[in-house]
C-alpha cells in the first residue's frame, strides 16, 4: 500500500493485549485515511448512546497517506472518539512530529479499547510494542511527562501525552504531542484520562513508499513553490503567525468581545495583536514536520507577574483569553496559553467559559462569593488563577471544567453560553460573517472554524472574495470548503496549505503518492462521504435540526458598531438551502438517494 504502512495496532487496555492488524486497502481508498478512516472504524465498532468515559468507548489515532512524506506540511494526525464536551463525533487534529514517527515505526493508526487498571503508557519502537506502567507519571504535567519519557526511552523518542486536565476529566482537556502541539477540541484528552492512558512514546526507523517517486517529488515541489510565493503562507503567517488575524478581523468588525455581548470591535485589539506579540515577546517562529510556513511562535515573557516562556498564543487563544474576557494584557494571555500547553487544555473553551462566568457575574446571576475570586471582565490575574483551579477542579473550578454551556445552564441562563452543540464558537462573529455563522451551526463537532474555514473567502478573499455580510452563495461555498477540509484532514496535511493550494494541486500529490486512480471530483466526493458519515453518527446519537443553530444572541442582538453595524445572523434562512445542496431532507437527514450516491447505505 503506497503512502500507508498497511498495519494498525489494536490495544486492549483492559486485557493488556496488543494486536497488529492488516489495514483494509478498500476502506483506505474509500475513506482516504486520517479523519475519514478513523471515523469509519470508530462508528462501525461502537454502540450508540455510549458514555465517552466508559471502558466500552474507543479512542482512535489515525494518520493519512501523506503524513510523514515530502508533501507540504504533512505532519498531521487525527484523534477520533465520542467527545465528552458535546456528545458529538469527536475529531481533533494535531501537527508536530508525532504522526510521522508513528508511520516510521510501521503503523498507520492505533485503536485503543477498554480501560487499564492502573496508569500505563504505550511504548513503540518499530516491531517492539508494549504497555508500561505510568504510575510514576500520573499527576505530572505535559512537559514533565515528555522529559521523563525521553529519559526512559531515548531523546529521539516522540511523545504524546495528557496533563492533569485529562487525568481529572476536564471536559475540554487536550491530547498533547511534542509538548506544544494539541489535539485540542472536544475533550479527547479526558477520554485518554478515563482509560488510564497517560502517554505514548514512539521511535521509528522505517520509511514510506510512494507509487510514483519522480511524479510525487515534482508535484510536491510545485505545491511548495506556490506556498512560498503566496502572501499568506509565504509571508504573513511566517512573520506574525495566526495572530496576524487580530487586526484584520477586528477591522472587519468581526471580533467578538465581552462574551459576544458588546459587539465585535475590540478597542484594545492592537495590544493583543500579532504585531505586538512579535515586538514584545517573540523569540523565533517554528514549524511542524515538513512545514514551509512556520506559523508557530516561540515566545517569552521576561519579567513581571506573568514571567514565563513557551509557544503561542494562536489567534483563537488570544481572542478567547483576551477580547472575549475584556482583557488586553498580552503577558497574561501568553501565560495562560502556556499553562494550557503545560496542563493539556483547550484555550478556546477555557477562555470562553471564563467569559461566560464573567457575564453571569456581571448580570447578577452569579455571586462572586460562589466563585471564590474576582473572575470579572478585564481582570488579567484572575484568568491565571482560575486556570489552575479549573485543571484541579478546585471549588468553582469544578464548574468551569465542564465548559460554558453546563455552567450557564446551572445558573439558569444557557443562552449566555456562546456555543453550538455545547462547544464554544471561536473568534469570528457569525453576525459579521454570515458564512462562518452557517459553518458553526452545521459543524459536526460543534462550534468550529476549521471544518470549512469560511474566513478564507469572507475575509482573506481566497480563492475569491465573498461579501461577509451577504448570504448569497454561502451555503454552496461552505459545502465545498467542508468537503475539501475533510479531504485535507484525512490525507494528513495542514489546513493552512489551502490558503495557497487547492484541489488542483492536492489531488495530483495524492495520486502519485498512493497510486489511486481518483479524479479530482472523486477525491472531493470522498470528503462529502466523510462529512455525511459524521452527520449520520450525530443523528444516531440524537442530534437533530434544532442543534444546527447558533446562540439566540446572534439572532436577536445586532452588532452595535463597526463595519457590520446592525447585522444579525441569518443562519435560519441559509439552513434550508444548505440542506438541499448537501442532499439532506428539510430536517437535516441525508436522503436515501444521497446515501446511495456516497455508498453509505447499510
Amino acid at each position: 500500500m503506497y503512502g500507508f504502512t498497511g498495519t494498525l495496532l489494536r490495544i486492549d487496555l483492559t486485557a493488556g493485549s496488543i494486536q497488529k492488524e492488516i489495514l483494509d486497502p478498500v476502506l483506505a481508498k474509500k475513506y482516504l485515511g486520517g479523519r475519514g478512516l478513523g471515523t469509519k472504524i470508530y462508528t462501525d465498532e461502537t454502540a450508540s448512546g455510549i458514555d465517552p468515559f466508559a471502558p466500552e468507548n474507543k479512542l482512535i489515532l489515525m494518520t493519512g497517506p501523506l503524513t510523514g512524506t515530502f508533501a507540504p506540511s504533512a505532519g498531521r494526525l487525527m484523534w477520533i472518539t465520542k467527545a465528552p464536551l458535546t456528545g458529538t463525533i469527536g475529531c481533533a487534529n494535531s501537527g508536530g512530529y508525532f504522526g510521522p514517527e508513528l508511520k516510521y515505526a510501521g503503523y498507520d493508526g492505533i485503536i485503543f479499547e477498554g480501560k487499564a487498571e492502573t496508569p500505563v503508557y504505550l511504548f513503540i519502537e518499530d516491531d517492539q510494542v508494549e504497555l508500561r506502567s505510568a504510575e510514576h507519571l500520573w499527576g505530572k504535567t505535559v512537559f514533565e511527562t515528555t522529559d521523563l519519557l525521553k529519559d526512559e526511552t531515548g531523546e529521539e523518542s516522540r511523545i504524546c501525552c495528557i496533563g492533569p486536565a485529562g487525568e481529572n476529566r476536564v471536559l475540554y482537556a487536550a491530547i498533547m504531542n511534542d509538548k506544544h502541539r494539541a489535539a485540542g477540541r472536544g475533550g479527547l484528552g479526558a477520554v485518554m484520562g478515563a482509560k488510564n492512558l497517560k502517554a505514548i512514546a514512539i521511535k521509528g526507523t522505517g520509511g514510506i513508499r510512494v507509487s510514483d517517486n519522480d511524479g510525487f517529488i515534482r508535484d510536491c515541489a510545485a505545491a511548495r513553490k506556490i506556498l512560498a510565493e503566496n502572501a499568506v503562507t509565504g509571508e504573513g503567517l511566517a512573520a506574525y503567525g495566526t495572530e496576524i488575524l487580530v487586526n484584520i478581523i477586528n477591522g472587519s468588525g468581526a471580533m467578538p468581545q465581552y462574551n459576544w455581548r458588546d459587539g465585535a470591535v475590540f478597542r484594545d485589539a492592537e495590544d493583543i495583536s500579532g504585531e505586538a506579540l512579535t515586538e514584545k515577546y517573540l523569540i523565533r517562529n517554528k514549524g511542524c514536520f515538513g512545514c514551509s510556513i512556520g506559523c508557530g511562535r516561540v515566545t517569552r515573557i521576561k519579567d513581571g507577574p506573568f514571567a514565563s516562556a513557551g509557544e503561542g498564543p494562536e489567534y483563537e487563544a488570544a481572542w478567547a483569553l483576551g477580547a472575549s474576557c475584556g482583557i488586553h494584557d498580552l503577558a497574561a494571555i501568553c501565560k495562560v496559553n502556556f499553562l494550557c500547553n503545560e496542563y493539556g487544555l483547550d484555550p478556546i473553551t477555557l477562555g470562553s467559559t471564563f467569559a461566560c462566568a464573567m457575564e453571569l457575574a456581571d448580570s447578577g446571576y452569579l455571586d462572586k462569593k460562589e466563585m471564590g475570586g474576582d473572575l470579572l471582565f478585564g481582570n488579567a490575574q484572575s484568568i491565571v488563577d482560575f486556570t489552575y483551579k479549573t485543571v484541579r477542579r478546585e471549588g468553582f473550578g469544578d464548574l468551569l471544567a465542564q465548559g460554558s454551556y453546563r455552567l450557564a445552564e446551572k445558573y439558569g441562563h444557557p443562552e449566555l453560553s456562546m456555543s453550538v452543540k455545547k462547544q464554544e464558537m471561536p473568534a469570528y462573529d457569525g453576525r459579521s460573517m454570515q458564512g462562518i455563522g452557517l459553518e458553526y451551526a452545521t459543524s459536526n463537532r460543534g462550534g468550529c472554524h476549521v471544518r470549512g474555514y469560511m474566513t478564507s473567502p469572507e475575509i482573506l478573499g481566497i480563492p475569491e472574495k465573498m461579501d461577509p455580510l451577504k448570504t448569497e452563495g454561502k451555503a454552496a461555498a461552505l459545502k465545498t470548503f467542508q468537503d475539501l477540509t475533510a479531504v485535507v484532514d484525512s490525507i494528513g496535511i495542514c489546513l493552512f496549505t489551502t490558503f495557497g493550494i487547492g484541489l488542483a494541486e492536492i489531488a495530483p500529490i495524492v495520486r502519485t503518492c498512493t497510486g489511486w486512480d481518483l479524479s479530482d471530483e472523486t477525491l472531493l466526493q470522498a470528503g462529502d462521504r466523510i462529512w455525511t458519515m459524521e452527520k449520520q453518527y450525530n443523528l444516531r446519537e440524537g442530534f437533530t435540526k434544532k442543534d444546527d443553530q447558533l446562540p439566540p444572541r446572534l439572532y436577536q442582538e445586532p452588532i452595535p458598531e463597526g463595519a457590520a453595524k446592525g447585522q444579525v445572523s441569518h443562519v435560519p434562512e441559509m439552513l434550508e438551502e444548505y440542506y438541499q445542496i448537501r442532499g439532506y431532507d428539510p430536517e437535516g437527514v441525508p436522503t436515501p438517494d444521497k446515501l446511495k450516491e456516497l455508498d453509505l447505505t447499510p
